[in-house]
């Protein structure tokens, strides 16, 4: 049976996943077609794991920097992963937020607070400001052990307009790294495919387990090549929680990592033929007062020649201080062209959610 052709409507349905997965990974041909016990510890794993996942609804504030890409309504999922009812998301659901709802299973919805936004990884927390009651908080898995090919579950939220949490199968099909054309990148990201698009945008910040029902990753994009080799096979990337595990305790403490307060210079670009291209620049960033204007390309940064978004980045990021000046070679037409730009903390330039 294809990965694509196994979704469900509501998540007391992990069961029959939970089922197909032992049946797909486990099973011989001829077995019998009463399930062992064994699949019965799948199906009770992967059902406790769909009833951690919550719907993630969010208002920002007015004159958000974010909401002129991101919206001023967001709808995304979540998962529990802390006793106390802590979610993770992913974090861009909750820039900039002056309104947080988390949406139960059952339907209801509850008021929420921002704990952290982490730029670096690209991590969002949220805390209920009522209980959750009787969810269990899910268990982080390594996705360092997850091989290509393997059956995986992901799971979107509830909606307050009576949708319905969804339960999606799909699979791993590649580990790599990823550069984002909004000035992030992580040095390895899972895809998967089919693509989870079920629930509108509630894909955002839906959790990806494996078949023990742990949490391997948060979905971040669709994307149109899943297996990157120049392959259009369209999936989703997620977020590995490898990256939360060393600075959860520090998100918890202070709202986001050490590493997310780098320079920002407000500039949207894509990597084409070993080149880095301007797409778009952000208002009143460093980048705009410093004349830079899509279609521009990057072509050093410091003396120290780019080919690369990833490069680009960590070059940039490599930097003593957020603020400290920068120097980059631009082609501008044909021109080339040296531009000293002061670039600013993005943590600093994005009005905070309550909470934070």
């Amino acid at each position: 049976m294809h990965a694509s052709s196994l979704r469900f409507k509501r998540p007391d349905l992990a069961f029959a996943v939970a089922g197909i997965f032992w049946l797909i990974t486990a099973l011989p041909a001829h077995a019998a077609t009463q399930l062992p016990s064994p699949a019965q510890t799948q199906i009770d794993a992967l059902s406790r794991a769909s009833a951690a996942v919550v719907g993630v609804q969010v208002t920002v504030t007015e004159g958000a920097r974010s909401a002129r890409s991101l919206g001023q309504q967001r709808t995304g999922s979540g998962v529990v992963i802390g006793a106390d009812g802590l979610v993770l998301t992913i974090g861009y659901l909750m820039l900039e937020a002056q309104q947080i709802e988390i949406v139960t299973q059952e339907g209801k919805t509850l008021p929420a607070v921002a704990v952290a936004y982490d730029i670096a990884t690209g991590f969002g927390l949220l805390k209920p400001l009522l209980p959750l009651r009787g969810v269990k908080p899910v268990n982080l898995a390594s996705p360092k052990d997850v091989k290509t090919g393997e059956p995986l579950m992901v799971v979107t939220g509830a909606t307050a307009d009576g949708q319905d949490s969804d339960v999606s199968m799909t699979q791993l099909v590649s580990k790599r790294s990823f550069s984002g054309t909004w000035e992030y990148h992580i040095d390895t990201a899972l895809f998967t495919s089919p693509p989870v698009t079920a629930g509108g945008g509630n894909h955002s910040g839906a959790p990806l387990f494996n078949q023990r029902g742990e949490l391997l990753g948060i979905g971040s994009l669709l994307v149109a090549d899943a297996l990157g080799e120049n392959k259009r096979v369209p999936g989703n990337m997620f977020v590995p929680v490898d990256l939360l595990k060393p600075i959860l305790a520090e998100l918890q403490r202070s709202g986001s990592s050490r590493q997310s307060h780098r320079p920002w210079l407000g500039l949207t670009s894509s990597e084409q033929g070993g080149r880095v291209q301007i797409l778009r620049v952000s208002e009143d960033s460093p980048a705009e007062a410093a004349g830079l204007a899509p279609g521009d390309v990057v072509l050093a940064v410091d003396d120290s020649k780019v080919t690369s978004l990833e490069g680009f980045y960590k070059k940039l990021w490599a930097r003593s201080a957020p603020d400290a000046p920068v120097t980059l070679t631009v082609l501008q037409g044909v021109d080339i062209k040296t531009v000293v730009l002061t670039p600013q903390d993005r943590m600093l330039s994005l009005k905070r959610p309550a909470g934070i």
